[in-house]
Parts: structure tokens; C-alpha cells; sequence
């Protein structure tokens, strides 16, 4: 399994990974598509990368899954926009606004700064966007 480091990947290829572990299981390239505001063809060359990646299985006229390694490294991003919208929460933006201005940055922010801010602010549990599991904070 390939080591997380956080900088992985594009941003828009982190919202596919994380729209498919919101969604769960099989997605159907359409559902990606539109859920991210992309050209079909263009989520079919960010699908095929993807699973080039091994991050992905995409069964072609049946949908995408991510795959184990796939889900891993989406749980770390989904987490990294949690804690990161946490800490902007704690400086005065409120929920949404703190979720809008991560997503905007989040996908250039390190797996070691995470695990930074993480320990810093006392390995919480929820943030203002959802969960946060401490799989993904080093509680080293």
C-alpha cells in the first residue's frame, strides 16, 4: 500500500475520491459527472487515471468503486477537510464558511501538518463538517 503523504493527488481528483467513499459502494460515471460539474469525458480520463492509480476499480457500463487503497486515501482526505475547517472554525469563520475556504486549499495541505494540527488542537473527534477519526490524526 502506497504511504500517504496527502500530496497525492490533483484537487478535483481528491473530490472524486471522497464523492465516492460519500457515496458508497457502486457509482455510476453519469452520478460523478454530475455531482462534480464535469464533461462525462473528461470524469471517463479522470476515472481511467484513477484506476491506473489503482485507487479505483471502474467496471465499464456499471460504475466505479474505490478500491482498498482508494478508500484509505480517501477517509485521510475527508478528514484533512474536517480538521482543516475545525481549525478555521476556531479563528471565527463560521461552519460554512470554514468548509467553502478548505475546499479551496485543502488538497496542498501535507499529511504531516495534518497530523500537526491534529495533535495540537487535542486529536478532536467532530468538526464542523463531520467526523474525524483518529485513524488519520498520527496520535503518536
Amino acid at each position: 500500500m502506497q504511504e500517504i503523504t496527502g500530496l497525492e493527488l490533483s484537487p478535483k481528483k481528491v473530490e472524486y475520491l471522497k464523492f465516492l467513499l460519500k457515496k458508497g459502494d457502486l457509482v455510476k460515471t453519469t452520478d460523478i459527472s454530475t455531482e462534480l460539474n464535469v464533461d462525462p469525458s473528461t470524469s471517463t480520463k479522470t476515472i481511467n487515471d484513477l484506476s491506473g492509480s489503482g485507487y479505483v476499480d471502474h467496471i465499464p457500463y456499471r460504475g466505479v468503486r474505490l478500491t482498498e487503497m482508494g478508500r484509505e486515501f480517501a477517509e485521510f482526505f475527508v478528514n484533512r477537510h474536517n480538521i482543516l475547517s475545525l481549525m478555521l472554525s476556531h479563528y471565527g469563520l463560521s461552519s460554512d464558511d470554514a468548509c467553502s475556504e478548505v475546499s479551496r486549499f485543502e488538497a496542498f495541505v501535507s499529511k504531516d501538518a495534518i497530523d500537526t494540527i491534529c495533535g495540537a488542537m487535542g486529536h478532536p473527534t467532530v468538526s464542523v463538517c463531520g467526523k474525524i477519526k483518529h485513524s488519520s490524526c498520527n496520535l503518536h
